[in-house]
């Protein structure tokens, strides 16, 4: 027996409906509709929309995805990223040496395939869509990123990764020799490039969405300033129509008014939220000792790294505090990143696409989620 959902407010890749209902049989969307009207004065004052999708989620609470080995690891994760609403997301593996890379994959890659076991579904688990390499291949702004080991591009190494499968976005720097290369070798295997930590010229962006990158990573943190005559990454991931960038709404790596100028300048659909979240409570990242103060995660010499930001929070910043609608918000927190990655099969309250929804109350805190 199919299940139905009723809110007041449905938001939808085709628009709102006030009210609407969601159909749900076996863990897939069959249908979104208005409510009949019968049925309206029943209705519970709710909003209903696609579960968000996170790209770069570091580590959460006290766990560093880095770091992260036992089932009650991820458990943990899953249970806090399920409470602010994502459904599906990338753990981020930051700058490490080159051969700490392999084992730290492979345990990401267990984890992907034991959540996808039979014996464990269906479950409220977000998915793992599979890794977000940010790192090594890092140009002229690296942040927090440890200096001592960021690496040239070296292109035999990306081949041995299982690319597509379980590497599923890469981050690097358009500056680098070799990285139109790797770009487009990426882009060609189903990996998501996106281009960060980046000192690059406009030119040099561009070319890189030429080789096939189409995500900017944290718009404004990790690279040059936008200059009237030399725009730079800032520029290009503001103007050019294949790149979306991703933002930090949490308030600290952004000020809502540039938060707000980039949302209305890419437009609906074409910018995505993340949190770049960290296992803040840990006080480490990539070795190094983090505080929290200021608003977010530091480093002892100020540098923000990553934040205690979820993915509810950036929403709501989005929409109360910079006014952006809800729709384009909702569409940044999951259609667009879903679309982005590749994961066709989410991201959006349609037919035929699975069942993950977020009930939100009118002030957007998080009642309840449905994971397929």
């Amino acid at each position: 027996m199919p299940d139905v959902l009723r809110a007041s407010t449905v938001v939808t890749s085709d628009g709102v409906l006030e009210p609407g209902e969601v159909v749900v049989d076996a863990g897939t969307v069959v249908a979104v509709r208005p409510v009949p009207d019968g049925a309206r004065a029943s209705v519970p004052d709710r909003i209903l929309c696609p579960g968000f999708v996170d790209l770069q989620v570091n580590g959460m609470d006290d766990v560093d995805c880095a770091a992260a080995r036992s089932d009650a690891d991820w458990a943990r994760i899953g249970d806090l990223l399920s409470s602010s609403g994502v459904t599906s997301w990338c753990p981020t593996l930051v700058t490490a040496p080159l051969d700490a890379y392999p084992a730290r994959i492979a345990r990401v890659r267990e984890a992907m395939a034991r959540q996808l076991a039979p014996a464990t579904a269906p479950t409220l688990v977000p998915s793992i869509l599979g890794v977000h390499l940010e790192g090594p291949f890092l140009g002229g702004a690296p942040g927090a990123h440890p200096r001592e080991w960021l690496a040239p591009i070296d292109l035999d190494w990306l081949r041995a990764l299982p690319l597509g499968d379980v590497v599923r976005v890469v981050t690097l720097s358009p500056e680098l020799a070799g990285a139109t290369d790797a770009i487009a070798l990426l882009a060609s295997r189903g990996v998501l490039v996106s281009v960060g930590h980046s000192t690059a010229t406009y030119e040099q962006a561009g070319a890189a969405a030429d080789a096939g990158a189409r995500l900017v990573t944290h718009l404004f943190n990790g690279m040059g300033p936008l200059h009237h005559r030399a725009p730079g990454l800032v520029g290009a991931a503001l103007s050019d129509d294949r790149l979306a960038p991703s933002l930090i709404a949490d308030g600290v790596h952004v000020h809502p008014a540039a938060l707000r100028a980039a949302a209305r300048a890419k437009g609906s659909g074409g910018w995505v939220l993340v949190t770049d979240a960290v296992a803040w409570r840990s006080w480490r990242l990539a070795g190094r000792e983090v505080t929290v103060r200021d608003g977010g995660p530091r480093l002892p010499d100020g540098t923000l790294a990553g934040s205690s930001l979820t993915m509810d929070a950036a929403l709501r910043r989005m929409v109360h505090e910079c006014g952006i609608p809800l729709p384009d918000a909702v569409a940044a927190a999951s259609t667009t990143p879903a679309r982005l990655v590749g994961a066709a099969d989410r991201g959006a309250l349609a037919a035929g696409r699975r069942a993950d929804v977020v009930t939100l109350s009118p002030d957007l805190d998080v009642i309840d989620v449905t994971i397929a």
